[in-house]
């Protein structure tokens, strides 16, 4: 199972970082260690003194794709989820002003927070999906599909054309806007069209 990650694709979270728009998805992965088993905290790296949160849109891969036609996307995931993205905001930023990669950033150890799946026919539609996260019970990041600038379909097909997409595989869609720092006692619950999929506790 390999996770792949698009960065930048909403609007608002570009800006709020200042970095520049692209012109097509951005793209990173993490490994499958980099998943935070069920029941886990999430404890702060030492290495970092700036993990940021990111909520997500997740889909989970259901047949084997190659060079996937955008019209045919949909019929390679049938469920879809919730997830974090944490980020080391502060050692990205010294890997990027290198030109560096940025995987020692976003593919730590239990960087990848996966909620429970849910059909996909429980919505009415992918474009138009409501998520949010909270801490402590506040909302910090809310997101809806419909700012994606790359819809779920257009990313699998996009995706496809550099990796084989296998059965199992997550892929990560991009977070809006609202990403901040979390600290020790911190409780981050994801939910999906007010469906709660994940709840995390920060030590």
């Amino acid at each position: 199972m390999k996770i792949i990650c698009i960065g930048r694709n909403y609007a608002n979270h570009i800006a709020e970082l200042k970095n520049e728009r692209p012109a097509e998805p951005v793209i990173f992965m993490k490994p499958d260690s980099a998943v935070l088993l069920k029941q886990y905290p999430f404890v702060i790296p030492e290495f970092s003194e700036e993990i940021h949160h990111e909520i997500e849109i997740i889909v989970k891969i259901n047949k084997v794709g190659k060079y996937i036609e955008p019209k045919f996307a949909h019929k390679y995931y049938d469920e879809i989820s919730v997830g974090i993205d944490f980020t080391a905001r502060d050692l990205q930023a010294k890997l990027k002003e290198k030109g560096l990669p940025w995987e020692k950033a976003k593919a730590f150890d239990g960087s990848a927070i996966i909620g429970d799946f849910l059909p996909k026919t429980d919505f009415i539609s992918m474009e138009n999906l409501s998520f949010e996260l909270t801490n402590n019970a506040k909302t910090v990041q809310k997101g809806n599909t419909s700012h994606m600038l790359w819809k779920i379909d257009e990313l699998i097909s996009y995706v496809s054309q550099f990796f084989t997409l296998k059965i199992g595989d997550i892929i990560f869609t991009g977070t809006p806007e609202g990403v901040a720092a979390v600290k020790p006692n911190d409780v981050l619950e994801g939910f999906l069209e007010d469906k709660k999929l994940f709840r995390i506790q920060v030590k």
